[in-house]
């Protein structure tokens, strides 16, 4: 129940008002009533009322001054404000203090139920919003290390995040972003679990005093932190790490490090560090890798930014050549980047397996058991072939699947078309938003392609052939009928006009001759 005090210099309008409105029906409870408004705002601060419906012109403290003193110490409390004839432009002042709800003396019941009606619906909407805020900061702090975690993944691998983004962040992690940062990334040798790689965090947050932000992606442990001053003592304070990690769980960790960078170029180191860790085979299985050691010729400056959208699409689509020119683009990308054997294996593997998404269900474990094949494959020519060969069938298919659906479709719309004929509201918009539940555009081109006329012009054209078709059975058939039962609605002469431009003449020039034509047949 929302508390309510009532504030009028006149005794008669109090009880009045007092006993001719039902607070309770409306979810308040008259708490209180004043004569003027120092009496109304010692109650205000003694009772914390949450509505108050008061007079503007009272002796002492007026309706204004009370609202704006209220404001300043109890902002949250509502008011009606009651006003005589050619008070309004007074009453105006209030709106600075967010009073909206106004009545004209003498007032009655019903605008009185009105008004507290929307304050109390106005007090529900605050309070909702005020409970939803409440519970989005406790579930919040409950999350913040999630979230910090899922930042720092989603920082490096979403290619969407930018500078902008990164100034967000800023007030939501307190760290020295403006200093270079270096990226650590960590793998673990032979079969590990969760358990090792939260492991690999806690020491090195331990060990590295710099540490910023880690997180886990994948099999990796990922740990962002601030360019250290001695270089020296960071790479001891790394096999510090890797020998505390392999003393207590008998397991080795790689550790790639990258170039310190600007934290808006994080992105670009987490894929270096990538690259550090692809190299492993021509090092060693376990160590600490950086850049330069992970260098070979012609890769210093090559970048493979792997978008599998860009071949999925087409794929979808059902467009093979398209598809096929995706694909090379795919293998030159990773050719041109020189990436080591493990690493375009894999990128291979992720492209196939988002392929044989597409594919029919039944064929799909069958595509999945050869997923191993591409492990073994010794070139990136091999890997090309063998996608390829996916490809052309998985888009053959689509495109199959796709023409089929589309034909379906638009069986669909004349369908409806014909069952709605007689209305004068048939639009496009309307078959595809209150019936097929479609983009209206999307669906206006399909039902172009695949009739070879806008839905506009099928729609009337169908419609005159109907009238062609009713006047030759029933030459008495008078033409606002028509025009009302073809889905002109009350305009004949909008119908005459688009039958005269499709036909060539007139309905009655077409009627008289059906007429002839139809004695002539009966004779």
């Amino acid at each position: 129940m929302y508390k309510v005090l009532l504030v009028d210099d006149e005794r008669i309008i109090l009880d009045g008002i007092s006993q001719m409105v039902d607070w309770s029906a409306f979810r308040t409870e008259l708490i209180g009533t004043a004569q003027n408004g120092i009496q109304a705002y010692e109650k205000i601060v003694e009772a914390a009322p949450d509505i108050v419906v008061s007079d503007i012109r009272m002796p002492g403290l007026d309706g204004l001054e009370l609202v704006a003193k209220t404001h300043g110490t109890h902002p949250a409390v509502k008011f009606v404000l009651l006003s005589g004839y050619g008070e309004f432009e007074y009453a105006n002042r209030a709106m600075q203090y967010g009073v909206k709800h106004y009545l004209l003396k003498p007032t009655d019941e019903v605008k009185i139920a009105e008004a507290l009606r929307e304050v109390t619906e106005e007090l529900d909407r605050q309070q909702s919003r005020e409970t939803f805020i409440r519970d989005m900061k406790r579930r919040f702090e409950k999350v913040i290390p999630h979230a910090k975690e899922q930042v720092l993944k989603e920082f490096v691998t979403n290619k969407t995040y930018g500078t902008r983004d990164l100034e967000e962040y800023r007030g939501l992690f307190p760290y020295p972003f403006d200093q270079p940062i270096r990226l650590l990334l960590c793998q673990l040798e032979g079969e590990t679990d969760f358990e090792h790689r939260f492991a690999v965090k806690n020491i090195a947050e331990d060990v590295l005093q710099s540490t910023l932000l880690s997180t886990t992606i994948g099999d990796h442990v990922l740990i962002l932190m601030a360019d250290p001053q001695d270089q020296e003592s960071f790479y001891r304070g790394l096999q510090d790490v890797r020998s505390t990690f392999s003393l207590y769980y008998k397991t080795n960790v790689t550790i790639a490090v990258s170039d310190p960078g600007p934290m808006a170029q994080a992105r670009r180191l987490y894929r270096e560090t990538l690259r550090c860790l692809d190299y492993r085979f021509y090092l060693d299985e376990s160590g600490i890798i950086t850049r330069q050691d992970a260098l070979s010729p012609g890769s210093q400056d090559a970048e493979f930014d792997f978008d599998e959208e860009r071949l999925i699409l087409p794929v979808r689509s059902g467009r093979a050549e398209e598809a096929a020119l995706a694909l090379s683009g795919f293998i030159a990308e990773m050719k041109r980047a020189q990436l080591g054997i493990d690493m375009a294996k894999s990128y291979a593997i992720r492209q196939y397996a988002s392929l044989i998404r597409l594919a029919d269900p039944e064929r799909m474990d069958e595509a999945y058991k050869r997923i191993p094949e591409i492990a073994e494959m010794e070139s990136l020519q091999a890997i090309h072939s063998f996608l390829e060969h996916a490809v052309q069938e998985i888009s053959r298919r689509n495109a199959e699947r796709n023409a089929c659906k589309y034909n379906a479709i638009v069986r669909k719309v004349i369908d409806i078309v014909e069952e709605h004929l007689g209305n004068s509201a048939l639009s496009l918009n309307m078959v595809a938003h209150e019936m097929l539940y479609m983009n209206a555009d999307y669906l206006g081109k399909l039902f172009k392609k695949e009739t070879g006329e806008k839905f506009s012009n099928y729609v009337m054209r169908i419609r005159i052939q109907r009238a062609t078709e009713l006047m030759a059975s029933d030459p008495d058939v008078k033409i606002f009928e028509m025009a009302e039962r073809l889905g002109f609605g009350d305009n004949p002469q909008y119908f005459s006009q688009v039958f005269k431009k499709q036909v060539g003449c007139t309905p009655s020039e077409y009627i008289r001759k059906a007429a002839l034509d139809w004695g002539r047949a009966n004779a």
